[in-house]
């Protein structure tokens, strides 16, 4: 096992090199670099007012050295004016040149200075991704037990009614993007048009005090949404496993029906849809995008949409850092957990 763990670390820290590296080169192209010069000057700045701006805060190095900066690596960045003052990637906050530290990167905690918001990138994505975290630990304590439910119950008796009623359930709720149903939960359940105003159709006071009605919508269209798909990959899973050999025998032994689904038929069930459930981590993180801006919580999500379409390229890189984490860490949770599960496996 440790054998193993140190190969899936090694692969995963050249994984995240190669993708942050990927992220960087694609948010550093001149259109996107032209953007910022004229979003921190003025849009009617000529192209050599640009060119200047951007030799000026170290924008025109060569991209692996840039890349090194950004990770801490390399010492940042400095010009130094006509007039003699120092500026550069690293001094900031007033501080002078002799005070600022040689390196500033990932490496060293420092994520950069956003454009849009004017402050650290760091505590800025921490606070929102908190919040999407609320969120999506709520959805989970929803979505998980109930999709396991539906896929158990429907694949308990495979071509009973049960399992029609549920297997069309959670086909329609999987086909049925958040946008849609988002818009539809907000039309019948918040909007005067039909009159059931049981929730709000805004999050934003969730923000500071959580509570029934202000978020049950966004937890309720991000739930339906991967809860159809959990419960599909449970109910093939349980079906298959109610027809294997030992199953059969359990029940010419005499064993009750409750006794052989909870003793003998769930735990293997539960294999193939351990790995669906860990995948929803990364899903979650990028998909409440379209929930957050819906219902206007200003988590991790509306965070991204704010970095992508103000251009903020310090934002973007920590939030691509912290979508290629998340992907990295549940998958490697996803392989030992499902070793655990199912003893078969042997690492080689």
């Amino acid at each position: 096992m440790l054998l193993f763990l140190t190969r899936r670390l090694g692969v995963m820290l050249l994984t995240a090199i190669c993708l942050t590296f990927v992220v960087f080169y694609l948010t550093n192209l001149y259109p996107n670099l032209e953007k910022v010069a004229k979003l921190e000057g003025t849009q009617r700045m000529t192209d050599a007012q640009v060119l200047s701006f951007l030799q000026k805060n170290g924008y025109t190095q060569p991209v692996f050295k840039r890349y090194s900066e950004w990770l801490g690596i390399s010492p940042g960045f400095r010009y130094t004016h006509p007039d003699g003052k120092v500026t550069g990637r690293c001094i900031r906050g007033g501080m002078s040149a002799e005070e600022a530290p040689t390196r500033c990167g990932v490496l060293q905690g420092d994520f950069g200075k956003s454009i849009v918001f004017k402050e650290d990138v760091g505590p800025l994505v921490k606070r929102r991704l908190a919040l999407t975290g609320k969120l999506m630990g709520i959805v989970l304590l929803v979505m998980i037990p109930s999709a396991l439910l539906i896929g158990v119950l429907a694949g308990m008796r495979e071509g009973s009614k049960l399992d029609r009623i549920l297997s069309t359930f959670s086909i329609a709720t999987t086909a049925t993007p958040e946008y849609v149903s988002g818009v539809i939960l907000i039309v019948l359940f918040a909007s005067s048009a039909v009159g059931l105003k049981w929730f709000k159709g805004t999050s934003l006071s969730a923000m500071d005090d959580v509570t029934f009605a202000n978020f049950t919508l966004p937890v309720i269209t991000i739930s339906l949404y991967g809860m159809g798909y959990i419960a599909r990959m449970t109910r093939a899973s349980m079906a298959e496993v109610m027809t294997a050999q030992y199953i059969r025998t359990a029940r010419l032994k005499g064993v009750s029906f409750r006794a052989i689904v909870l003793k003998h038929a769930l735990r293997n069930a539960l294999i193939a849809p351990f790995t669906v459930i860990m995948l929803q981590f990364p899903w979650l993180l990028t998909g409440v995008v379209i929930v957050e801006t819906l219902f206007n919580y200003k988590g991790f999500g509306w965070l991204l949409v704010q970095a992508a379409s103000n251009n903020d390229i310090e934002l973007l890189l920590a939030v691509g850092i912290v979508s290629v984490a998340v992907v990295l860490v549940t998958q490697l949770i996803s392989d030992i957990g499902y070793v655990y599960l199912n003893p078969r496996i042997r690492i080689n």
